[in-house]
C-alpha cells in the first residue's frame, strides 16, 4: 500500500488555511485506500520525513516555506516524489513581480505594477489611485491593500513598526469589474468560476475562507470566447512559470458597461486550497474529477525533478 506523507501547517501565516487542506486532503486520501501520515510540518520536518520513509509527499502547505520552493528543495534532497510544481516554478510563482514578467512575455496580459519599498509607497501615491498595494511573496490576499480613486493618502498601514509582510511591496494598478478564476490540471484548463464576495466588496482572507463569505458561480457567465481566453490564458501561464500537477490562474475583467473590457491576469497560485469546496476541487468536481480522484491523480503525478 502507498504510504503518503500529508504535510500541512508549517509556520507562515497561511497556518490554518493549510491545517484545513491537509485534513481534508488527508481523510480523502485514507477513503481511496492510501496509507496516511500527517505531518504537522516544523522545523524538523527533514529528520521527520527521513524516519517516516514515505512513497510520496502530498504538498498541502501554503504560503512562504510551503509553496516558494523551499519544501520542493527539501523533499528532492531527500529523494522523495512530492505533489504540485516544483522548486523553480514555485520560487518563481510565489514572486509576483518575476511571475508577472515571465507571463507576460508569453502573451498573457497584466496590469501595469512597480516595485517598491513600503515606506517609500506610504509617502505618495506610487501611482494615481485607484490601485492595489500586495506583499511580493504572500498569498491569501495577506497585507492586500486596495486604494480608492478619492483618496488623498498612500496606505499609513504601511509605516507600521509591526508590518508583518516584508519591506518589498507591488503597487499595481486595479483593475475593477470581476473576479475570476481557472484551474490546470496537469495540461489541461478545468472550468472558469466567478468569485462574488457575499458583502459586495473584495475577495479578501475573510471573503475566501469564511463560512458564507463568498458565491462561486461555476461555470461562469461569460461569453464563449471569452471563457475559452481564459482557459488559453492560465494553461500558458502554467506553461510558462513551469508549474505540474495542479494551479489556479487568477483574472480580473473590466465587462462594466462603460468599462474597457480589458482581461487581466493577476497570479497564479501553485498551492491552492484543497478542502472539497475550495476552488479547484470544485472546478476539479464539474470537470468529472471527484474529490477523491483528483488527489488520487495528483499522487500518482509526484514526482522528483519537477
Amino acid at each position: 500500500m502507498t504510504h503518503v506523507a500529508v504535510l500541512m501547517g508549517g509556520w507562515s501565516s497561511e497556518r490554518p488555511v493549510s491545517l484545513s487542506s491537509g485534513e481534508a486532503c488527508a481523510a480523502a486520501l485514507e477513503d481511496v485506500g492510501y496509507r496516511v501520515t500527517r505531518v504537522d510540518v516544523e522545523r524538523d520536518v527533514s529528520a521527520v520525513l527521513q524516519a517516516l520513509k514515505p512513497d510520496v509527499a502530498f504538498n498541502a502547505l501554503h504560503g512562504p516555506f510551503g509553496e516558494d520552493g523551499t519544501i520542493q528543495g527539501v523533499l528532492e534532497y531527500l529523494d522523495i516524489p512530492y505533489t504540485h510544481s516544483g522548486v523553480m516554478a514555485s520560487a518563481l510563482a510565489m514572486d509576483k513581480e518575476r511571475a508577472k514578467t515571465v507571463v507576460r512575455r508569453s502573451g498573457v496580459p497584466v496590469a501595469e505594477a512597480k516595485v517598491m519599498d513600503r515606506l517609500e509607497a506610504a509617502k505618495k501615491h506610487p501611482m494615481n489611485p485607484p490601485y492595489v498595494v500586495k506583499p511580493v511573496n504572500e498569498g491569501s490576499s495577506f497585507g492586500v491593500l486596495i486604494v480608492k480613486e478619492d483618496q488623498s493618502t498612500p496606505p499609513q498601514e504601511l509605516y507600521s513598526s509591526d508590518w508583518p509582510y516584508g519591506d518589498t511591496v507591488m503597487v499595481e494598478r486595479f483593475i475593477p469589474g470581476r473576479e475570476l478564476t481557472c484551474a490546470v490540471m496537469g495540461d489541461v484548463a478545468l472550468g472558469v468560476t466567478e468569485i462574488v464576495a457575499s458583502d459586495g466588496g473584495w475577495y479578501d482572507y475573510e471573503a475566501k475562507y469564511a463560512e458564507g463569505g463568498s458565491k462561486h458561480i461555476l461555470p461562469a457567465d461569460l461569453l464563449p470566447n471569452i471563457y475559452q481566453k481564459i482557459q488559453t490564458l492560465s494553461l500558458k501561464a502554467h506553461q510558462a512559470i513551469g508549474c505540474r500537477g495542479v494551479s489556479r490562474s487568477d483574472f480580473r475583467l473590466d465587462d462594466r458597461v462603460n468599462g474597457t473590457g480589458e482581461l487581466i491576469w493577476l497570479e497564479v497560485n501553485t498551492q491552492p486550497g484543497m478542502t472539497p469546496t475550495s476552488l479547484m476541487p470544485e472546478l476539479a468536481q464539474h470537470a468529472g474529477h471527484d474529490f477523491g480522484q483528483l488527489l488520487k491523480w495528483m499522487v500518482e503525478d509526484a514526482s522528483c525533478r519537477r
